[in-house]
């Protein structure tokens, strides 16, 4: 089971997503907020962030900025997933360092199976693959 921080401000959505990674086994973080968000990285220190790109206080880009800034959040995949699914964007959340980019609506499976992929590509996890 790993440890998720999903940072989304869209509250129906991010429940959902909640109810999908629960469903997998994982432990489900949210934040409504960039702000909020970057906190709980810090508090609760998750093993994988999903990431929304236009959130409140600080755009999704930023956020990334943030965490690939901080040697103590680096190695945390974060996986953009965002209904801005423009080359651009990606080719940004790329250039930041984003482990993934989904584009809004995915699938529930599709979601999963990518941030499995991401967990068991970080090296020293220590999240367990049951």
């Amino acid at each position: 089971m790993a440890k998720i921080l999903v940072i989304e401000d869209d509250v129906t959505f991010l429940d959902l997503v909640r109810v999908h990674l629960a469903g997998a086994g994982h432990e489900v973080i949210m934040a409504e907020d960039a702000v909020v968000g970057l906190r709980a990285v810090i508090a609760d220190q998750p093993d994988l962030v999903v990431l929304d790109i236009f959130v409140p206080y600080l755009d999704g880009f930023e956020v990334l900025a943030a965490l690939q800034g901080d040697p103590a959040t680096q190695g945390i995949p974060v996986i953009v997933l965002t209904g801005q699914g423009d080359d651009d964007t990606f080719a940004r959340a790329r250039q930041l360092g984003a482990a993934a980019f989904l584009t809004k609506p995915v699938e529930g499976t599709r979601l999963i199976r990518v941030i499995e992929e991401q967990l068991a590509a970080r090296p020293e996890s220590g999240v367990s693959q049951e």
